[in-house]
């Protein structure tokens, strides 16, 4: 099983680029971990957000996996504490599918890749940036993975 970060926006700063490889390196051996760029939408002034928001959910569908289970980054989604993600993760390996994660862009996502979904996933009520979103995501996918190793990262 894989797992695929699909995030509108290009060019996360360093501190987030270096801490995201730091945990899909950590990753690598119980899931790995691929990070797809989407083009954000052109925004600015006299530019329709929806629009923008609409193309972006055309790329994210398109860099889809074939046959994977899709999670969504939405705040409307379910927030799982650390343990609970782990058994989803356990949940999702029975499957044998392999998995797509999606950020979307300011606005949030399009309709249709939110009916895409399988799972709406919450960071929870704070409204984070989304470039820090990918951090998150894939430290708590490590903490997920390590505590179904039983390795000692989680000591909560």
């Amino acid at each position: 099983m894989k797992a695929r970060l699909i995030a509108v926006g290009e060019r996360a700063p360093a501190w987030v680029a270096e801490g995201f490889a730091e945990y899909r390196k950590r990753l690598s051996h119980w899931l790995p971990l691929e990070l797809v760029e989407i083009e954000p939408g052109l925004r600015g002034k006299g530019r329709d957000p929806a629009r923008a928001m609409q193309e972006e959910g055309q790329r994210v569908l398109a860099a889809l996996p074939k046959g994977a289970l899709v999670v969504a980054l939405d705040g409307r989604g379910r927030a799982w504490s650390s343990e609970a993600l782990a058994q989803r993760l356990e949940h999702w390996r029975a499957q044998g599918r392999d998995l797509a994660f999606l950020v979307g862009g300011p606005e949030g996502h399009a309709p249709e890749v939110l009916a895409r979904a399988d799972e709406h996933w919450s960071l929870g009520p704070l409204t984070l940036p989304h470039m820090l979103v990918r951090l998150l995501v894939a430290e708590q996918l490590y903490r997920a993975a390590a505590l179904l190793a039983n390795h000692p990262y989680h000591r909560g």
